[in-house]
Formats: structure tokens, sequence, C-alpha cells
């Protein structure tokens, strides 16, 4: 399997119904979560959208959420951002640097760091409109256009990051690097025509 490698700039939580995170000099993850994070939990209510009906009680495949430097960057510049979007405002944990096309990731890869810790991906991270209601009355932009709740989730198509669960607990804190394995198919999982 493909391994990468990547640094921690920041780590965030979650903290009451505020919708962004607060930046933490380092993050305990277990096996429900970040600790003290309002996400923390081994199950979630569906939210419109989900693959079960609203209001359905699942297990938390969202337990944990990662953007990158690179992708943060290239939603900015097709927003026309006159400052960069923070990992903070978008809702993320984690943000990483040196993964260009971390939101790619496939289901199944794993992120290893120093203290043990390792998350797996569940799954891309689609950007939503509420979130790009947020962002649109506290950014602005370079041009002087006002933003609407459609333009992060247009600008943000493919790149929002990924989510997943803790696989092993431990701490994370900004600067660990992070080994990523990507996720193969087995050839021996491939159907013979």
């Amino acid at each position: 399997m493909k391994t990468l490698k990547a640094s921690v700039q920041s780590v965030y939580v979650g903290v009451g119904e505020k919708h962004g995170k607060e930046e933490r000099s380092s993050i305990r993850v277990e096996f429900d979560g970040v600790v003290d994070d309002r996400h923390q939990s081994f199950s979630r209510t569906c939210f419109g959208g989900d693959k079960q009906a609203k209001g359905s009680l699942r297990r938390n495949e969202r337990q944990w959420s990662a953007v990158s430097v690179e992708e943060l960057a290239e939603i900015s510049e097709k927003m026309d951002l006159s400052a960069p979007l923070s990992a903070a405002d978008v809702g993320a944990n984690l943000c990483l640097q040196g993964v260009d096309e971390l939101s790619r990731l496939p289901m199944g890869s794993i992120l290893e760091f120093p203290s043990g810790a390792v998350l797996m991906v569940s799954e891309y991270n689609p950007p939503c409109r509420d979130k790009g209601a947020q962002l649109a009355s506290k950014y602005e932009t370079r041009s002087g256009v006002v933003l609407s709740d459609t333009d992060f989730p247009k600008a943000a198509k493919l790149t929002r990051g990924v989510v997943g669960v803790v696989e092993v607990p431990g701490t994370i804190v900004p600067g660990d690097e992070v080994v990523i394995t990507v996720y193969e198919h087995p050839p021996w999982l491939a159907r013979s025509s």
C-alpha cells in the first residue's frame, strides 16, 4: 500500500453548540472520538441527507474531521477571500500540511501519529449550505462581492476534507508527523471476469 507523510499544523475541539472549533495545544482521541468535542460519541442522530432517515440513531462514523492547508488555500482562492479560510471555521479537528488531495483519501485509509494514535478514514466530508451561510457572514472577498450561502459548497466540492473513526487512542499535537497509509483493495478481492 502507498504511504504519504504529512504534519499536523493545528488541532481543534468543538465546544458547546458553536459551529466552529477552538484551537488547542493538543487533543486526546479515545474510541468514541475527540475528548471534549461535541461530536464525541459512539452514535449520532442522522441529519437530512444521511443514508438513514432524518432523526435515526446510527453509528458515529464522524468522530473526527480533518482538512489540509493546501485544500483550504484552494477553497479560499476559489471564493476570492480577502483572508485565508481557517480550519476552525470549517469545523475541523485536525489541519494537516503536506497532503494536496486529502479529501480524496479512500475509506479505510489510516493516519498514524507518534503517540500511537491511529485514525481511520470513513468518508469524504461534503460541504454544506449551513456552513456556507456561517462563512458568508464572517468572511469578505477581495473584490468586494458579497458572499452567499452557496459559495462555500461550490468552492469546497471535493476539497472539504475527510471524517473518520478512532482505531487506537492517543494524543495529537501540532508538529506531529503523520504517516498516512492509503487504502487499496487487496488483489485477492478482485473478481475474475
